[in-house]
């Protein structure tokens, strides 16, 4: 399993729900990574997102018992999400937020990719500091990018505290 997430130099990833930066280029390259892939989302991202993203098996996480939504696997567990994922190739499979469900699921993803935003908004959620986690180590420095004002880079972090793909 593998995550995808863009973080700001802090490793902030929302405010009230929302995400801090928005790029439209990282959106282009997050659906390239996660096309035809699982996809596995905390109830208030994937509603952040605008719900249903195509092409994609969309497995929602989320303590509400009673929460539904068209086109998508509704679990209440983390168990109940990685046996949804059966069937797939772990390199199909992705995290993608918000960050409880990130942390919780962390320690189980061999990659993540991280689009890393060079500005520092006000955030109260973050994705934990790969750079000093152990076990983690950045093994793709992306190019930096501009859009407008914002610089971006593309880059991939390895778990060496579980076994490769």
């Amino acid at each position: 399993m593998n995550a995808v997430v863009a973080a700001n130099a802090d490793w902030g990833i929302g405010i009230r729900g929302k995400q801090t930066v928005i790029i439209p280029e990282d959106r282009r390259h997050f659906k390239k990574l996660t096309d035809g892939c699982a996809v596995i989302v905390g109830r208030k991202t994937f509603e952040c997102i605008g719900g249903f993203l195509p092409n994609r098996k969309c497995i929602v996480l989320t303590h509400d018992s009673s929460y539904r939504a068209d086109n998508t696997v509704v679990v209440h567990t983390l168990a109940g999400a990685l046996e949804e994922t059966k069937g797939y190739n772990a390199d199909k499979v992705f995290v993608i937020g918000g960050d409880s469900v990130y942390r919780q699921l962390l320690p189980l993803c061999s990659l993540v990719y991280v689009t890393k935003i060079e500005t520092c908004p006000p955030s109260d959620a973050f994705f934990p500091d790969l750079n000093s986690l152990p076990g983690w180590e950045q093994v793709y420095f992306g190019e930096m990018n501009e859009r407008g004002d914002l610089r971006f880079s593309y880059n991939i972090y390895k778990n060496n505290s579980i076994e490769p793909l």
